[in-house]
């Protein structure tokens, strides 16, 4: 770290405060709370594009900077607030399973990427490899937090934590993208946010839930109910048979009946 310009060190400094907002998210029990650690976690990386443009001399990055901070720290997090308060989730608090388990996990994802890291990246190039393992350890974490909670809201700012950390390794490491692929990164983000919530609100209406839990259990459910899985008769379905096959004296349509077998003095036309 000594060997870096003060520069260089606040992007490592900014880079460090992102990658724990990263735990701040795992760990936050209630949506609205989150939503503000997510918010947080936005205007830090577009403080460091904004120190990248300042250290590589790219004028475009103040673009980039100032699109990050408007889209990320203000109107997703302004989005997502106004989803949480239509579904009346303002005092909704998620009950976390073995918390000390999954802190534990986020923890060793970190060490995984600095121990992933250190053969690709050149001792020499220590800012390159810092920037880079702490932005596999965003996505990973950010990817645990999808996994572990059950809540749908909560997974999705997993999702866009995953995207802050893709997007912190594209700018610190590499000096910056063209702008065209940032405004259209950004724009792909903006629709993902638009989408989620539209189908937030349908899954809402029709559950009345957004638990995921909750969803797997209504599958399940389905999965018992359909005659049609493992051979199991429905009892209102015509007397289907062990099988799957059906009963030749069933009836079909309205009175029309198809007999079992023929008796044995019956004529044949």
């Amino acid at each position: 770290m000594a060997e870096l310009s003060l520069l260089q060190q606040s992007v490592v400094l900014l880079a460090a405060l992102v990658l724990f907002l990263s735990f701040v998210l795992l760990a936050q029990a209630r949506l609205v709370s989150a939503i503000h650690a997510f918010a947080w976690q936005g205007a830090l990386i577009a403080a460091v594009t904004a120190v990248v443009a300042l250290i590589q001399g790219a004028h475009h990055l103040y673009v980039s900077a100032l699109l990050t901070l408007v889209l990320k720290a203000l109107l997703i997090p302004w989005m997502l607030h106004r989803l949480v308060r239509r579904l009346a989730l303002e005092r909704h608090r998620e009950t976390i399973a073995r918390p000390a388990l999954v802190a534990s996990g986020a923890v060793a994802l970190v060490i995984f990427s600095w121990w992933l890291v250190l053969p690709i990246i050149a001792d020499k190039l220590g800012f390159t490899r810092n920037i880079i393992a702490v932005s596999l350890a965003v996505v990973l974490i950010g990817l645990l937090m999808m996994v572990s909670r059950a809540q749908a809201v909560a997974q999705v700012l997993g999702f866009m934590s995953m995207e802050n950390g893709l997007f912190l390794a594209a700018v610190s490491a590499t000096g910056g993208m063209p702008l065209v692929v940032e405004l259209g990164v950004a724009f792909d983000v903006l629709v993902a946010m638009v989408l989620f919530g539209v189908f937030f609100l349908q899954i809402s209406d029709s559950i009345d839930s957004l638990d995921v839990d909750r969803l797997n259990r209504l599958r399940e459910a389905d999965a018992a109910a359909d005659p049609g899985v493992g051979g199991v008769a429905d009892p209102d379905d015509g007397g289907a048979t062990e099988t799957g096959a059906r009963d030749p004296n069933r009836t079909l349509g309205a009175d029309v009946t198809v007999p079992a077998s023929r008796s044995a003095g019956e004529a044949r036309p």
